[in-house]
């Protein structure tokens, strides 16, 4: 019985403490965001936080697309053309993804992964480009943050369009979950794990691993078959510190607590959804649209989770349509 003992309590103690002795070195092959970016990329300094963004158009409306979990501004490329008809579209990398800076070390409440400094990020920025209200774009987690933006900041939004928004998509309800990847030894194994994202498509690490690319679309062969689409993702990966700053957006992201609000959004909405769309599936898409009073649902056949990726033309249209009619009603 004392063997027994000892053996597990050495074995709690290597769980415990092994984690903490585990010495986290910097990734090899990193480069600073500046020398990773595009040739139209551009960068601003809002709320002391290095912003990576594109922009094409000029004048009004505004639009401001908001990627997904795990994707950036790349997301936007095939459809920020076609909505530059319209005014001006902006598209940025909010803190953690594509290549705006990730700070390591902040003062108290002003960890900038969490969803209320994203915010006033967000409202910063529009300030910094002198803009007044925009149309929000969000694809997925990009929607659930522009529904968190437009309830916190209706003035500053002329429409809201929902893209196969992660509305109803929480993080695991377990008190264990929380404590877990809170302790420092996560801070330790997680980042370790995340490196290894860019290495296997095999990999899905708390359903955000490589191979959540191929699901994401209705026809994943569009994926293999593009080295482009594939580069467009992988290459923040070789970001400096990309895989710590990744893991503390996680540990920083909570439930929405809006869901009881929805029905105060008063702003024209459009919610668009693939038709098969496997990650939100399109019954919550449905909700979405009957929880937000007036707004529009148009379903996209043969589209999976990213309709402006693998459906740019009929994505494309499903706005048009939308701006041709809600906001002229707006108007008149």
């Amino acid at each position: 019985m004392k063997i027994a003992l000892s053996v597990l309590a050495a074995l709690l103690l290597i769980l415990f403490i092994g984690p903490l002795l585990i010495p986290i070195r910097p990734s090899k092959g990193t480069q600073s965001n500046q020398l990773l970016a595009d040739p139209d990329s551009q960068f601003i300094e809002v709320n002391n936080i290095t912003v990576h963004y594109k922009t094409r158009g000029s004048g009004k409306p505004v639009f401001i697309l908001l990627h997904g979990f795990g994707a950036n501004v790349f997301t936007w490329s095939q459809v920020m053309e076609p909505l530059a008809v319209y005014g001006r579209v902006i598209a940025y990398d909010r803190p953690a993804f594509g290549f705006t800076e990730r700070p390591l070390e902040w003062l108290q409440d002003e960890n900038p992964y969490t969803q209320e400094n994203n915010i006033e990020l967000l409202v910063s920025l529009m300030e910094a480009l002198e803009i007044d209200q925009a149309i929000l774009v969000g694809n997925s987690a990009g929607g659930t943050f522009g529904t968190a933006f437009t309830l916190a900041h209706p003035e500053r939004v002329t429409a809201l369009i929902e893209v196969d928004a992660a509305v109803y998509r929480t993080s695991p309800d377990s008190r264990f979950y929380d404590w877990l990847i809170q302790t420092p030894q996560m801070d330790r194994i997680a980042p370790l794990i995340l490196r290894l994202l860019p290495k296997g498509k095999d990999i899905d690490f708390m359903g955000t691993g490589i191979n959540i690319m191929g699901k994401a679309w209705h026809d994943p062969s569009i994926v293999e078959q593009n080295p482009e689409l594939m580069e467009g993702y992988l290459k923040p990966f070789s970001a400096d510190n990309w895989a710590v700053a990744f893991w503390e957006y996680v540990k920083a992201t909570k439930p929405p607590n809006f869901i009881d609000q929805l029905g105060q959004i008063q702003v024209p909405t459009l919610v668009i959804s693939g038709e098969d769309d496997r990650i939100v599936p399109l019954d919550l898409s449905i909700q979405l649209a009957q929880d937000i009073p007036g707004a529009t649902l148009t379903v996209l056949e043969n589209c999976g989770h990213m309709p402006q990726e693998e459906c740019p033309d009929a994505f494309i249209d499903a706005i048009n349509t939308f701006l041709s009619t809600k906001l002229k009603e707006t108007d008149d």
